[in-house]
């Protein structure tokens, strides 16, 4: 039934007001309400985490055992006078650097001087001497054939000749036997190297085999390195030994210059049961005495290098559950992709590893702590080490 033609304008009017007042107070209309259930919402993207990143490489790495080790000299001597006497002269100071042959000390040798011209002296007599027996006793030979002399004659002449003559090679015995002392009154260097503390100085007494020695020399070039290798690096370590002597290189800690570079001349014939290592010694030239005898220092040994070796830089590396090794390689979409490692060893830096990586995949070495696998990464520039 259609309401009077009167009603038509109040109820218009009631209309307008009802549908201003309902969108003044931000109510939704009834047709939009019922639509707004059914729409889907986007789907969130997620936080991108800044990160940087290095290549992994293949190539050339070399095996390293790194050990500790101590310094010693490869020949000690010590100075020891040969003769009794006076030191007269001291022609050396202490801690001074000598060679082979350098004259160290001189011992009074006046009285040998005088004792050998004594011995000249008799030995020029028994010579003379030695002459005239010898003529006695080709003279009584020539008369013995003529039939002039007695055999007994003949026979004490040629005994008499033979035994100045024998008196003679004596005394030249002796005489080299003095000389040799006198010798001896020069002490001399027996090695090269450097000597150590003189306890005793000009005018003190010395004699023969004294306890205490005049001097010690120590070699320091060259120098040799005694270290301890753990016995599983045993086969590596006699493998390389067949194969000629394998460089070793040895650096006092805190020192600054460039490790020294030596080989190894030493392999004990057995393995230390209490420690579990095999004794090793190399050998290194030290003309600018880089390393000191009883020295402590740091020894890395290469067996061998390994030609084709995957590494990555140690930042790389994370450590999860049980001890597992894994790092994160960043995928084509800019996603951190998470990769289980073996770690092998550490060189420089640097990781081997043995994984499912190609050289050039990009590791994350800055960040990894907040990434889970399929993160979005961005890559950022390493920050710069404070100085």
């Amino acid at each position: 039934m259609m309401p009077p033609r009167s009603l038509l304008p109040l109820l218009a009017g009631a209309f307008s007001a009802g549908l201003l007042s309902l969108l003044a107070s931000g109510a939704t209309p009834l047709r939009a309400q019922t639509a707004a259930p059914s729409a889907t919402p986007a789907p969130s993207a997620g936080p991108t985490l800044p990160v940087v990143v290095s290549p992994a490489a293949r190539g050339p790495v070399p095996l390293e055992i790194t050990v500790n080790g101590n310094v010693v000299a490869e020949a000690t001597v010590s100075v020891r006078s040969r003769v009794d006497g006076q030191i007269e002269k001291q022609h050396v100071e202490e801690g001074q650097r000598v060679e082979r042959g350098q004259l160290l000390f001189t011992i009074d040798s006046r009285m040998t001087q005088a004792l050998l011209a004594q011995q000249e002296a008799q030995l020029a007599r028994d010579r003379a001497q030695s002459v005239r027996a010898r003529s006695d006793a080709n003279r009584y030979a020539s008369l013995r054939g003529e039939g002039f002399t007695a055999a007994q004659r003949y026979e004490q002449a040629q005994a008499d000749a033979a035994a100045a003559e024998a008196t003679v090679k004596a005394g030249e015995a002796l005489i080299s036997q003095t000389r040799l002392t006198l010798d001896f009154a020069s002490i001399r260097a027996e090695i090269g190297g450097r000597l150590g503390a003189l306890p005793l100085t000009e005018g003190n007494l010395v004699r023969a085999g004294e306890n205490t020695p005049l001097a010690t020399i120590t070699q320091t070039d060259p120098i040799q390195v005694q270290f301890a290798v753990p016995e599983r690096w045993l086969p590596e370590v006699q493998a390389a030994l067949r194969g000629g002597r394998p460089m070793v290189t040895a650096h006092p800690p805190g020192d600054r210059h460039p490790p020294v570079q030596g080989s190894v001349v030493f392999l004990d014939s057995q393995v230390d049961t209490t420690s579990g290592t095999v004794q090793m010694k190399a050998r290194f030239a030290n003309p600018d005495n880089a390393l000191w005898p009883g020295q402590y220092v740091n020894v890395v040994l290469v067996p061998r290098v390994e030609p084709d070796a995957l590494s990555v830089p140690v930042q790389a590396v994370q450590t999860g559950s049980g001890n597992s090794r894994y790092v994160y390689v960043v995928d084509g979409e800019s996603r951190a992709r998470r990769r289980a490692v073996t770690l092998q060893r550490v060189v420089g830096g640097r990781a081997v590893l043995q994984a499912e990586i190609a050289a050039g995949d990009k590791v994350v070495i800055e960040g990894a702590q907040l990434l889970s696998d399929g993160a979005r990464v961005v890559e950022r520039p390493a920050s710069r080490p404070q100085s």
